[in-house]
């Protein structure tokens, strides 16, 4: 469980990944998620629908031992990495590019999922989808959002197959208001927290948009200006 934590190797490798606390199993039973092996923090509880046959109850300090957050009352819980099934249509989807912050792509997907965005793509170097600050920042959402990480070049074939526009967000003379860029049947991009998108993947867009923001205003948080894009996207 420590390495499920840790290793995102040994979670490719096990195809399995790490969640923990009541509410969030309960939303993983709620939404389908297979749910490999549960830790329980000194005494098990009775929860619908939960038939894991592999089920421990732990002393205290050996759970919190196998816990990444201090104190948890638990449980502990492993889930297997769904299958995720490219070839469904697609409305709209937000893309992140090389963002590394755990906790802004799991509050990009639990947006996305408040939002109704068809998908979140992962493209570059983004923190790991089932890192366990990332699965925590979802709040649930990654059981019921559609997230894929992609290649530059699945990307374009997916956006391609689905007729989207791919529009980046970028501070640049080319940028059109977000509020004059017709997003309901598109794909929106953003950058990572201290370079924004990258060059390469600007080349690749249709279009440019950007927030208006006062003059004297650092750029947003990215989990912020997609959180902003996304609302554009549903209206």
């Amino acid at each position: 469980m420590r390495a499920l934590a840790s290793d995102g190797g040994y979670r490719r490798e096990k195809g399995q990944y790490l969640c923990d606390g009541i509410k969030t199993l309960k939303e993983a039973l709620a939404f389908g998620a297979e749910v490999c092996l549960v830790l329980w923090k000194e005494q098990a509880r009775e929860v619908e629908g939960l038939s894991c046959r592999e089920q421990y109850i732990l002393p205290a300090e050996l759970f919190d031992y196998a816990s990444t957050m201090k104190n948890s009352p638990g449980p502990l819980f492993a889930v297997a990495i769904p299958q995720r099934q490219k070839d469904e249509p697609l409305e709209n989807a937000v893309i992140l590019e090389n963002v590394q912050d755990p906790g802004n792509v799991g509050t990009v997907i639990r947006t996305a999922n408040a939002f109704g965005i068809g998908a979140v793509l992962l493209v570059g170097a983004c923190a790991d989808l089932y890192n366990p600050k990332t699965v925590r920042s979802t709040m649930g959402a990654i059981f019921r959002q559609r997230v894929e990480q992609l290649e530059m070049g699945e990307l374009k074939a997916l956006l391609r197959k689905n007729g989207l526009p791919l529009y980046g967000a970028a501070l640049s003379d080319q940028a059109r208001d977000v509020r004059e860029t017709a997003l309901r049947r598109a794909a929106v991009a953003i950058g990572s927290e201290g370079q924004g998108l990258s060059r390469e993947f600007l080349a690749q867009c249709d279009g440019q948009i950007i927030i208006p923001m006062q003059p004297d205003s650092e750029s947003l948080n990215a989990a912020v200006a997609a959180s902003v894009l996304m609302w554009e996207m549903s209206k």
